[in-house]
């Protein structure tokens, strides 16, 4: 389980949405937080143009009096909270600081100073999260915020499961989400249609077929999420859909049940070293709407390098 939290801010009330959250998982799995803070070279100088000292040095202050002003805060939520101020580039100082400092998961805000958007994340979030190898938790910034930073309380929480192992990894971290806020443990299954590409109507032993085999997978998810049932120990409702797309009918899940957060494995049967998420990960990442949390199942050992990390690591001579 994670004992460590990390908790990225920019000064910005939009960052700040996460806050609950951070009070709200803390509690539940009795970690330490530290809330971190990255001053960056002002926007459109470059590398070699002059920064003013005394300005760098009255943002410096400004950021570590208001790490400090909200430690105090959560602090009153008994929370063990450290501070920690980094100068540099957002992303890679964040990225560095969680693997040097063991952290176990990174809380998110979807969108921080830099404003809402149409993107359903900003840049700075989206590189953090298809970089650090780690769990990481997104608040999205656009919903309604909690006003109460104590008073947040998850209600329904929506596991997806495709019987396999990989995905299974979420279990012991939703479970004690469950079980500290009483809430409801929503497992979801969706057994998805064969493909069976065609410029003809199917023949009747081809819809036989697919039909044969939707049953067998329906009878086969029925069997697995009953079994699992008993080793949960928490309140659970199982739900099984069949359709041609699986992110799709989950996303509608999460709206039907009222589902406050979605928890997700990285990977599932079909994962791959070559990416850090699988395509329904990479999906709720994009399009969902609800605060996310995605358990990795690679290690950063693991997932394989794109070209473009060789080539910057070949710069860099590493």
């Amino acid at each position: 389980m994670f004992d460590h939290i990390l908790v990225p801010l920019d000064g910005s009330s939009l960052a700040e949405c996460v806050l609950p959250h951070v009070i709200a998982i803390a509690r539940a799995l009795e970690a330490r937080v530290t809330l971190l803070q990255v001053l960056e070279r002002p926007h459109g100088r470059s590398q070699s143009q002059f920064v003013e000292p005394l300005d760098w040095y009255m943002g410096a202050a400004e950021a570590r009096t208001y790490l400090n002003t909200l430690a105090a805060r959560l602090q009153k939520a008994d929370l063990q909270v450290e501070t920690a101020f980094l100068e540099g580039q957002a992303a890679e100082r964040i990225i560095e600081f969680a693997r040097d400092q063991s952290v176990g998961l990174i809380i998110l805000s979807s969108h921080g100073r830099s404003g809402l958007s149409g993107w359903n994340v900003s840049s700075i979030v989206l590189k953090i999260i298809l970089r650090a190898y780690l769990p990481v938790m997104i608040v999205r910034a656009y919903q309604p915020p909690e006003h109460d930073l104590m008073g947040l309380r998850y209600r329904r929480l929506l596991v997806p499961l495709d019987c396999s192992q990989r995905a299974e990894c979420v279990l012991p971290l939703a479970t004690a989400l469950a079980r500290f806020h009483e809430a409801e443990l929503l497992a979801g299954h969706v057994v998805t249609r064969p493909q069976m590409p065609h410029r003809a109507p199917l023949l009747p032993e081809e819809r036989k077929l697919a039909t044969q085999i939707i049953e067998r997978n329906r009878l086969e998810a029925t069997r697995y999420l009953r079994q699992l049932q008993p080793r949960l120990d928490v309140r659970v409702r199982t739900h099984i859909a069949i359709s041609d797309h699986a992110a799709a009918t989950l996303h509608d899940l999460v709206e039907q049940a009222d589902v406050d957060l979605v928890v997700l494995s990285a990977h599932g049967y079909s994962g791959s070293v070559k990416w850090p998420y699988g395509s329904l990960a990479v999906n709720f990442i994009s399009y969902g709407a609800t605060p996310l949390l995605i358990v990795q199942d690679f290690s950063p050992e693991e997932v394989e390098y794109t070209q473009a990390e060789m080539f910057a690591r070949e710069r860099k001579g590493h």
